[in-house]
Formats: structure tokens, sequence, C-alpha cells
């Protein structure tokens, strides 16, 4: 009984140090260990998006505003964000405070126009009035004088000549007199336009800051759902925000039957996309929810991230088909497809290591060994690398590093003299080729 017993424990304890020998090797080995698989590869860049529409009607405020010297203008109030709206139906009220400061100024000189028009008026009327009563009375000297000379027919030659200088006289001032009223008459009728210029200015000028200010009540021009305009910070207008007279939109109505994504990639990966390339979008609000959609612009010039010295492209990408679910200013996540090969080998990125900025390697298990085998690496994306060299389909390698870091690395011939050498190495040869000797040959 003894025996069985002691035989026994003994059984116990050989099991108890495989499990803990080889099955917990084998747990470690299935958490820290990837397969080369071969299939389809995507390189992939990921960025956050926001929708807006494709296309969209402007609600601009006043557009005459800086005629009148007003350049910025608040909003009083403004109806809530996606209201449905109809055409015609009011959107905001702007802040006519200003507006109403050179509405009184210009009717005081409008005032001021009107009675200095109608002073000149009368000035003139009376001013014309005595410069023709002054000619009818020339008029009837000369023909007094005229009278006189006839009655001096029988007189001395002396009387005669001067009753004839006496009608000459008397003639030249009446000629002289019809000329001055014909000056005069044209003077007056040019004071009386430039003063009715200025009158019909001042007019005008109030009549069109009163239609302006018809303007301040800003309605909608199309029927849609009403989507505030965002403002240089990015963040969307509201009641006390200002609009500026040189763009003064203040929302717009999206035709949110063609949505798009506009994201930011930043300046590293922006070489990659491309304009066509496929995107996969996902949704915050709709987890659920898998569209696809396509790039359809890239901008050419970069914008400073907030916060940060990193420069980013901004990227539109248009959705495929409508859906009623799809609003705008929702999030998006977007996996822009920028390249797609068929059937090559892959694993994960983690298990690549460097040795001296030149090798890459993976460590590779054959049988009961793990061996450190440099590999020739293709396209990475977010997760996976594409083998080209140095590893087949179904090759078993370590995620991370297993123990001992010790071994060389088992180098691919085919990547001899393509591989980068190390700094320390490169100046070691540059003296010795400069000294006529070669150190690796001592």
């Amino acid at each position: 009984m003894k025996k069985i017993l002691i035989i026994g424990g003994a059984i116990v304890a050989l099991l108890i140090v495989y499990f803990l020998v080889f099955g917990e090797g084998s747990a470690t080995d299935s958490q820290l260990m990837a397969t080369v698989e071969r299939g389809d590869f995507e390189v992939k860049i990921i960025t956050t998006g926001e929708l807006e529409a494709k296309n969209s009607v402007e609600i601009l405020g006043p557009s005459g505003l800086r005629n009148f010297g007003i350049f910025q203008v608040n909003i009083q109030s403004i109806a809530e964000e996606g209201t449905e709206v109809k055409k015609g139906a009011w959107i905001a009220t702007l802040d006519p405070s200003e507006l109403r400061g050179r509405i009184t100024d210009v009717q005081a000189d409008l005032d001021t126009r009107e009675s200095e028009y109608t002073q000149m008026k009368l000035d003139t009327t009376l001013e014309m009035r005595q410069a023709r009563d002054e000619l009818i009375n020339l008029k009837y000297d000369v023909e007094e004088k005229k009278i006189v000379l006839e009655q001096s027919q029988y007189e001395p030659p002396a009387t005669i000549k001067q009753a004839q200088i006496s009608v000459d006289k008397s003639k030249r001032a009446y000629d002289q007199a019809k000329e001055n009223y014909k000056i005069k008459l044209k003077q007056n009728a040019t004071k009386m336009r430039i003063s009715a210029g200025k009158l019909n200015k001042a007019k005008r000028e109030l009549d069109d800051l009163l239609e302006l200010s018809n303007a301040f009540q800003i309605k909608a021009p199309e029927d849609g759902m009403l989507i505030y305009r965002k403002g240089w910070d990015g963040k969307p207008i509201k009641e006390g925000s200002q609009i500026s007279a040189w763009d003064p939109v203040v929302a717009t109505l999206p035709d949110l039957s063609v949505m798009l994504s506009k994201t930011y990639v930043n300046e590293v990966d922006v070489r990659k996309v491309k304009v066509g390339q496929k995107v996969q979008i996902g949704l915050d609000a709709f987890p659920e929810k898998e569209l696809t959609g396509k790039v359809i612009s890239i901008a050419n010039v970069g914008e400073q991230k907030p916060n940060s010295d990193a420069k980013v492209f901004q990227v539109n990408v248009e959705i495929d088909g409508y859906d009623p679910l799809l609003l705008p200013s929702m999030t998006t996540s977007n996996t822009i497809i920028t390249k797609h090969v068929p059937e090559v080998l892959h694993f994960p990125l983690e298990s690549l290591h460097n040795q001296d900025d030149s090798i890459t390697y993976v460590y590779k298990k054959e049988g009961l060994n793990i061996v450190k085998q440099e590999v020739q690496v293709g396209e990475t994306n977010t997760t996976d690398a594409m083998i080209l060299a140095g590893l087949e389909e179904g090759d078993r390698i370590y995620i991370s590093v297993p123990g001992s870091e010790e071994g060389e690395v088992q180098l691919l011939p085919e990547l001899n003299g393509k591989r980068n050498k190390p700094e320390a190495e490169d100046i070691t040869e540059g003296k010795a080729q400069h000294n006529g000797s070669n150190p690796r040959g001592k």
C-alpha cells in the first residue's frame, strides 16, 4: 500500500511539473507568437472626419454694409440649428444699432440738403426776378433816349450828338444786361442742379439704408435644414456672434442627398492619398453602419494643427449613396485604402526588430530552437507588414523577444550590399582607406 502511495505521489508530481513547464510554455507561445499568413494586404490611413453636405445654399446677411462703413454686425437672435425651414421663413435678426446711427446721420444730412435746396431756389427766383426787372427798365430807358434823340433833330449839332451818345450808352447797357442775364441764368441753373444732386443723393442713401435695415431680418432662400456657419475658430456661430461685411454668411441649407466626410491627413501620409481611392467609413453615432466612399479632393496647402507643430492637409471623401441617417457635423471614422496587394505574405508589425539601423529581423521558431532571421519588408499598415523575403507561409514567429537576445542574425544573401552600414563602421572604414590600410584584414 505504501508503495502504491509513493508511485501515485510521483505521478502527481510529474504531472504538476509537466503542466508547469509545458503547459505554461504552450500558453505563452500561444499568446506571444504569430503565424505568417498569405492573403490580401491593404495599406490604410485611418483618420477622423466630420460630415457635411457636398452642395449647400448659403444664407447671407446684408451685402451693402461696407457702402455705409459698417464692417461687423452682431447676430441678435437666430433660429435653432437643425430646424427644418421653408422658403421665406425667418432665420436670424442682426443687431441694427449701428445701422440706426447711420440712418439718423443721413436723415439729418437730408434735412440740411432740403433746406439748402429750398433756400437756393428762393434766392435764385428772387435774383432772376430782379435781373428781369432790370432788363425791362433798361429797355424802357433805351426807348426814352430814342425819343429824346428824335426830338433833338432841330437842335444844335452838339445837342444832337449828346442825345445820340445817350442812346448808344443805353443800348450798350441793355445788351450787357441781357448777356449778364443769360450767364446768371446758367449759373443759377448749375447751382440748382448741384444742390438737387446732393439732395437726391441723400434721399437715395436714406432709401438704401432703409432697404438695408429690412435685410437685417434674414429669411431662408430655399427649403431645407438650417446648419450654422462655422467661424474662424471652427466653432458654429451663435447669438452674439459677429458676421463680417466681406463674408456675410450666417448659415447654410445643405443638400443632404450627397454627403462628404471632411477629414485631415498628416503631411507624412498625405503623399499616399490619391483622388479616387476607396474609403471605408464608420459613424460614431451608429457603430453598426458601414459606409463606403472615395477621395474626391486633396488640399494643395497644409494647415497648422491646433496645439501642435504638425501640418495636416484637408481631404474630402464623398460617401456612396444616400442615407437619411447621415446628418451634417456627425463624426466619422475614415479608413483610406491607399494600396491593395493581393495574395502576399504578411505578419504583425510587433514581430519586427532592428539591429544597427540596417538589419531587420524576427525571432523565428524552428523546431525546439529560436533563430534570429533577417527579413525583407515591403509595405506596412497600422497593424501588419508585408514580407518580401526571409519567411514562408505558416512560419511561426515571436511577437515579443523570447528570453535572451543573444545569437547572430541569419542574414539573407540577396540583401548583401543593400544594407545601410552603421555610422561607426563607415567612419572606421573611411579612416582605413585614408591611411591605406584595411582594419578588417587585421
